[in-house]
């Protein structure tokens, strides 16, 4: 992999030199403490140490609500036209993001594949940049502080400078428009990136222990924690819709005034809706709130391990950070841990 060193100094020249690849979106203050992605133009706008998003990437890609077809009784379906050619740059994304849109890429790619995200995908480019974990973060239990592939360039802190991995042929042609930006890395940059890369493993500040969750989880099936989760949640959804693997939607018919025509569209979904696994007749296969929690732990972390071989899990702590009942699932794993099956 091709590593070169842009001195931070340069950094706001680069990203000058990256609106002729697209339109740039990044990480930008909403509020007092929140951040969001969304389009820029120059450095000044960019929150460079932001921890995370309110929501993650997914909203470019697989959107909060989204036309699938226009339909009528004359012309039948017609699926709207979007800007093929369009392309947009994602600057700023954690790898613990890269590894959710990786993950997203799996699903979606599967024995349906979802057209209308790869459309949307293949005109991303994706530039990552580390952080430094706060209270939240988990992502080095969950194996996903790290990345390797993913992403087009990817910017590590070595101080005054970046170490800048470059991920694909277009990552290269972005470096080789600006060149004269870019610097050979030398000795002390190495030494400087080793360094980094074990002060930031040493600063996380919480762990869980998830490599044989699935079993513990088959054990603790009936647990009373279940009980307990349940009763604090308040099935709003919101943990579903700000996680980056989340993928469940709902479809639905919107009907024009003339009776004749309409879309058809889909939005986002939670398991954690009461209607969620409603079906005819009334009948709630999961009406508790406790066996809706219960559902989304046990497909996060046991249903896609079975299926995918990994947890859907990136550790991000954005579930925590946004549940209005402060719902930790640290705190849930290590109760399921600790606990002697009732």
């Amino acid at each position: 992999m091709k590593i070169v060193k842009l001195p931070k100094k340069n950094l706001a020249e680069f990203i000058g030199h990256l609106n002729s690849f697209g339109q740039i979106h990044a990480p930008v203050k909403r509020g007092e403490k929140s951040f969001v992605f969304a389009p820029v133009t120059e450095l000044t706008e960019i929150e460079l140490n932001c921890n995370r998003t309110i929501l993650p990437l997914k909203k470019y890609f697989f959107k909060p609500v989204e036309t699938m077809f226009n339909f009528c009784a004359q012309k039948g379906y017609e699926v709207p036209v979007e800007e093929q050619d369009k392309k947009y740059i994602i600057f700023g994304v954690h790898p613990c993001d890269i590894h959710g849109l990786k993950i997203l890429d799996m699903v979606f790619s599967g024995r349906y594949v979802d057209s209308y995200y790869f459309a949307r995908r293949r005109r991303a480019l994706i530039i990552g940049l580390d952080c430094t974990p706060d209270e939240l973060c988990f992502c080095r239990s969950t194996g996903t502080d790290f990345v390797d592939s993913g992403f087009d360039l990817f910017l590590s802190d070595i101080d005054d400078s970046y170490l800048v991995r470059v991920g694909t042929s277009i990552g290269d042609d972005m470096v080789t428009a600006a060149d004269s930006l870019f610097r050979e890395v030398e000795k002390e940059d190495r030494e400087k990136y080793k360094a980094k890369s074990i002060q930031r493993r040493e600063s996380f500040q919480t762990e869980i222990q998830l490599q044989d969750f699935p079993g513990i989880m088959d054990l603790e099936y009936e647990s009373q924690v279940w009980e307990e989760v349940g009763e604090e949640c308040l099935s709003c959804g919101t943990c579903s819709m700000v996680c980056p693997t989340c993928y469940c939607y709902a479809v639905f018919d919107e009907l024009n005034l003339d009776a004749e025509s309409g879309q058809r569209k889909r939005r986002w979904d939670s398991c954690l809706f009461k209607d969620y696994a409603l079906v005819a007749g009334g009948h709630n296969f999961r009406a508790e709130r406790s066996s809706r929690v219960k559902n989304r732990f046990f497909h996060k972390q046991r249903g896609f391990v079975t299926q995918y071989g990994r947890p859907s899990c990136v550790g991000c702590g954005r579930c925590k950070a946004y549940c209005p009942a402060g719902i930790d699932i640290v705190e849930v794993v290590n109760k399921l841990r600790s606990q002697t099956r009732v």
